[in-house]
């Protein structure tokens, strides 16, 4: 029998898995973010360490999510706040949302939020504080740091250690990837963070796109005000946040066009969505009797994500009013306190296995806020989803989704029980939801390799090579004159004028001497009648 011939997505596959065996072990510097972005971190991390490499992760004391592991070093620092001041700074800001959308620069640089960024960007000072960490981090020979950006914490111990890093983020906000990998963001069809647009605008939208530029290109500043200053107090000479992340030598980013728009890319950006999803596994027996309970119409999974877990108390009431009126079995992670029209049919926990509830079968749809995990993890088990944003990228991923037929998005300021019921019903009664999530999982799940190997394949990459130099484009050596070829357009420019000029002035020239030379013939004509 002739031997069978690999698909060709396989070679691919098998040829950067191989690459992966061959890398050797090396030690690599980790300084992650806080809450859900550190779930889909940790799972790199563990597997860089199977594969034997060193991992140390360097995180504050005072946090919700970074905890230990057996499979890398931690060294913690203390900081200038507490859990308490850490609970009270966030849970100003998400209780805020639920009244006022902060959907701006301005206003996160100024509102709710301010205090708890602050808390944040506060971290790195903490950190370098400690003199003894910093001095055995100085010591250790790290290939390279691996880091989330939204802090800058990350960047500035890359910069400060002079080591190549990796990022790893959904997305850096205020044009952090445009400015970091020079890449193209044409406004014409690339909506700005925090738009709320899709890649079809109208001219109002192409206006409303330019408005929120300008609101970036003005606020950013404000919003990294102290991240700034913290960096420019340990670098020990003012930066800007374009010195921190042009030196990033590859860009892992946890979309991909599945759930994106496309857009021009770089080649040192790897897209790993997805990354968090895996199979579902079996449910604890409270779970699988809740599913055998609910008979034919099956379930629904409404959770907020990791960090909101509570909702105002009117709104509550609405929510449960609405999620009465449908005949499937809803199971909510909710931890505040019950509302009193609560249904039957609703069934409250402090946690619930998401990925592997969304896996069953007899799951009819996924409410959810919109943050990328519960995105991915909807779209990988082929989940029509019900989507109540709140803040940050969620407002963004409900768009895509929306766009894409996948799901319904409701406002949270505005939205009644009704609005919430109808939206509820369409995405379970009305068959193109899922059928186009079912499309859209289908095209996430066709790739020649697991995000999660691809992740840790391009971390071994910058650590084996030092970094990604030939990655670099020319762009960052240029001015912003020369990046815009200003300077070739003035020269061109000068040209032209000069050859208009110089041809006008022949063309006076050629006037003058003809308009001169029948002046002259009028002359003689002239004096020659007179003689006569």
């Amino acid at each position: 029998m002739a031997p069978a011939i690999l698909p060709s997505p396989l070679p691919l596959c098998v040829c950067l898995l191989l690459a992966c065996g061959c890398a050797q072990a090396g030690k690599l510097l980790v300084v992650p973010m806080d809450g859900s972005h550190w779930f889909t971190m940790q799972s790199v991390l563990e597997k860089l360490s199977h594969r034997g490499h060193e991992v140390v992760v360097v995180m504050p004391e005072v946090s919700w999510q970074l905890g230990r592991s057996l499979n890398f070093t931690v060294k913690t620092y203390s900081t200038s706040y507490t859990l308490e001041d850490l609970d009270q700074s966030f849970k100003h800001f998400a209780d805020a949302q639920w009244k006022t959308r902060e959907q701006s620069m301005f206003s996160l640089s100024v509102g709710t939020g301010k205090r708890f960024f602050d808390i944040t960007f506060s971290r790195c000072r903490n950190m370098f504080s400690n003199k003894k960490l910093v001095h055995d981090l100085r010591k250790s020979s790290f290939e390279a740091v691996f880091l989330d950006p939204f802090d800058m914490c990350g960047l500035v111990v890359a910069k400060y250690f002079s080591l190549p890093s990796v990022v790893f983020s959904r997305v850096a906000i205020c044009h952090g990837l445009e400015e970091g990998a020079q890449c193209l963001s044409p406004l014409s069809f690339v909506p700005i963070f925090l738009s709320g647009l899709s890649d079809v605008m109208t001219f109002k939208d192409r206006l409303w796109n330019h408005y929120s530029y300008l609101d970036e290109i003005l606020f950013c500043p404000l919003f990294f005000k102290k991240a700034i200053e913290v960096a420019s107090e340990i670098l020990e000479t003012p930066v800007t946040t374009y010195d921190l992340f042009s030196q990033v030598s590859v860009w892992l980013l946890r979309t991909d066009f599945v759930l994106d728009f496309p857009r021009p890319v770089m080649p040192n950006m790897v897209f790993i969505g997805g990354i968090n999803c895996h199979p579902g596994k079996p449910l604890p027996q409270e779970f699988e009797a809740y599913i055998n309970a609910s008979g034919e119409h099956g379930i629904v999974v409404f959770s907020l994500g990791s960090m909101v877990s509570e909702i105002p108390e009117k709104k509550a009431m609405e929510i449960a009013e609405a999620l009465g009126r449908i005949p499937q079995t809803v199971l909510w992670r909710y931890t505040g306190t019950r509302p009193s029209n609560l249904a039957k049919n609703t069934i409250l926990v402090k946690w619930l296995p998401q990925n592997d509830l969304l896996a069953h079968p007899k799951t009819r749809a996924f409410i959810t806020h919109s943050g990328s995990h519960g995105i991915y993890e909807g779209i990988c088990n082929g989940v029509p989803m019900v989507m109540m944003p709140l803040f940050g990228d969620q407002m963004d991923n409900a768009k895509r989704m929306e766009t894409r037929g996948a799901g319904v998005t409701l406002n949270v300021l505005e939205m009644t029980a009704d609005d919430f019921a109808n939206a509820l019903k369409t995405v379970i009664n009305d068959k193109s939801y899922k059928e186009n999530i079912m499309r859209l999982s289908s095209l996430h799940k066709d790739r020649p390799i697991e995000p999660l190997d691809l992740a840790v394949f391009w971390v071994e990459y910058v650590m084996r090579h030092k970094g990604a130099p030939h990655l670099r484009p020319a762009a960052h050596d240029l001015t912003w004159y020369q990046y815009h070829s200003l300077d070739v357009i003035g020269f061109l420019l000068a040209i032209v004028m000069a050859v208009v000029f110089i041809v006008f002035k022949c063309f006076a020239y050629a006037c003058r001497k003809c308009l001169g030379k029948k002046e002259q013939g009028r002359v003689k004509k002239s004096h020659k009648s007179k003689a006569h």
